[in-house]
């Protein structure tokens, strides 16, 4: 396994990070921790969960993956060695069941969020404590255009940082990060810490795969310049980069063929693009897979590539692909299909 530096903390992350989501809907608790057993033992110390998650989010379901999650800490103790990254919900009406359908990045509702996360964990500190998406109305999601709704600002990015930080004074959370974050928030994450001279974020986690690379357009320069690490998620767009979609296929139990509502990387663009990537892999003798893989995780601003895997084979596939170096011959071949195609799956 490969580590990097967290941000600009002193913090080592495993360049392969377990993500979650499914655990709760599509797997039980004790797949789960063969998943979480098996991972460390190939050196993995990074795993990310979040306070909505299973997904798709379900009143019925809500908590689980953290539920499970704490279970196996409390089994397997060496909590000291996990890098434990969760995330609160913000403003979110399609969330009803959460705190009353109030949810929203200010004080009551991330100091609640965070003593139910740290419960369900079973742990009294989270080491990275991310902000699932933005407050305000704007552009994440699958959304490129951005249109300027003032009455949808939601809690000031200066408001919910001020809380962070007080967490951090308190021991509850070791490091702050953002997600599916705009560049102009990122920044204003920054300015604000600068101003107040209080604790900076880390981590961006984001979507990064060879299907939606908007990432480098306004956002790469601040993982290089600023040290703020990408936690890249959806590395192979929902398994559709495996190719086992291609030509209209539906497998049982597959993530797409279950939830018809994720089909952004399945529009004929996606289609095409991912046949070209799936033929590349297979004339080089490569697993699909573990080619889009081992690309996020050649990207110079790339810190963590968060893999998702509801069977022990497609876990160990992913894994694997941290020992596959792409020569520059595939890498160029890659940047061809993607000049012809470029983000057909923002």
């Amino acid at each position: 396994m490969k580590y990097n530096k967290l941000g600009q903390t002193g913090i080592e992350v495993s360049q392969i990070c377990l993500g979650t989501m499914t655990w709760g809907e599509q797997n039980t608790e004790k797949e789960a921790h063969e998943q979480l057993d098996y991972a460390i033992e190939t050196g993995i110390n990074f795993i990310d969960v979040a306070e909505m998650y299973p997904v798709p989010p379900r009143e019925e379901t809500y908590g689980l993956t953290e539920s499970y999650v704490g279970n196996w800490l409390s089994k397997r103790k060496g909590r000291d060695k996990i890098i434990l990254a969760t995330k609160v919900s913000a403003k979110a009406e399609w969330l009803p069941y959460i705190r009353n359908g109030q949810i929203k990045l200010d004080k009551k509702n991330i100091v609640q969020a965070l003593d139910d996360s740290l419960k369900r964990l079973n742990t009294d500190y989270i080491d990275l404590y991310q902000m699932h998406w933005p407050d305000r109305d704007t552009n994440f999601f699958g959304k490129l255009a951005y249109y300027h709704v003032p009455d949808k600002d939601g809690v000031p990015i200066a408001e919910t940082l001020a809380v962070l930080v007080e967490l951090v004074e308190q021991g509850k959370i070791r490091t702050i990060g953002i997600s599916n974050e705009t560049p102009w928030g990122c920044a204003e994450y920054l300015r604000v810490s600068r101003k107040e001279g209080v604790p900076r974020i880390v981590s961006i986690q984001n979507p990064y795969n060879l299907l939606n690379r908007t990432f480098e357009i306004g956002l790469s320069e601040f993982s290089h310049r600023e040290q703020i690490s990408l936690l890249a998620y959806s590395p192979l767009a929902f398994g559709a980069l495996s190719g086992k979609y291609l030509n209209n296929q539906k497998p049982e139990g597959a993530r797409l063929t279950l939830f018809e509502r994720f089909d952004r990387y399945l529009n004929p663009k996606a289609q095409k693009a991912t046949e070209s990537y799936v033929n590349l892999a297979k004339e080089n003798g490569l697993d699909p897979s573990q080619m889009a893989l081992s690309y996020v995780s050649s990207r110079p601003f790339l810190t963590s590539n968060i893999i998702g895997a509801t069977s022990m084979e497609q876990l160990k596939t992913d894994i694997e692909s941290i020992n596959i170096e792409l020569s520059k011959e595939i890498i160029n071949q890659i940047e061809c299909i993607h000049e012809k195609n470029p983000n057909p799956a923002p």
